[in-house]
């Protein structure tokens, strides 16, 4: 089953406790939390201790993508404050398989991601190490950007991989995961999708995830 993972990026502020408990009523999966630094993405979020704050308030997966520099200098912070997903960017890691192998032995579940421009091959030796590949749909750093329909190949190629090694890690598309978009990238093999503008902009939280699961199950061809 697909699953959803709301990226607070686009919630409410100054209600976010709120916002959270409505997407987990309505369903969500995940909780999907962009930690950006100003460096490797232009733009500055949150830190570990929105992290902590929030964690006693939610049974949902806390789903930590650390879009900074030398991420290994931050991972241990995420990982007391509650994180139960740490994914880190293959273009900031010096030492990826290091910083996968440290994620893993805390008991922590570890992803990788890829921006638009990164080919898939950049981590087909780490696959074994991953519980979680992120393709990014948009260039990193902003909510509510278009997604990128040229990516679409890429989601295939990654399935294609983790399907030839008999690996088991799921697939996560972010950016741009709408009703006009989720259709495609579901057929192309994700399986965790990250929306934030079109989950937290709607006036009824808990309709834009239904609808979106909706759009996900929804048969059809690629766009």
């Amino acid at each position: 089953m697909v699953k959803l993972a709301p990226s607070i990026l686009s919630a409410n502020f100054a209600a976010l406790l709120d916002d959270v408990i409505q997407v987990e009523e309505a369903g969500a999966e995940y909780l999907h939390i962009d930690v950006m630094d100003g460096h490797f993405v232009p733009n500055i979020t949150i830190g570990p201790l929105v992290v902590k704050a929030l964690r006693p308030q939610s049974r949902m997966c806390f789903d930590v993508h650390l879009m900074i520099e030398n991420p290994e200098l931050y991972v241990e912070q995420f990982i007391n404050a509650g994180a139960d997903l740490i994914t880190v960017h293959v273009e900031a890691a010096r030492h990826l398989h290091r910083i996968l192998s440290m994620i893993r032995e805390k008991g922590v579940r570890a992803g990788v991601a890829l921006n638009p421009a990164t080919p898939p091959g950049a981590v087909e030796y780490i696959l074994p190490l991953v519980d979680l590949v992120l393709l990014m749909t948009v260039n990193p750093g902003f909510g509510g950007q278009a997604f990128i329909p040229e990516v679409l190949p890429k989601i295939r190629t990654v399935r294609q991989m983790l399907d030839e090694r008999g690996l088991n890690a799921e697939i996560q598309v972010d950016g741009g995961v709408n009703l006009d978009t989720v259709a495609a990238v579901v057929r192309a093999g994700a399986s965790v999708l990250v929306a934030g503008s079109a989950i937290f902009d709607s006036a009824d939280i808990a309709s834009a995830v239904r609808r979106i699961r909706e759009a996900a199950a929804m048969d059809g061809s690629d766009s």
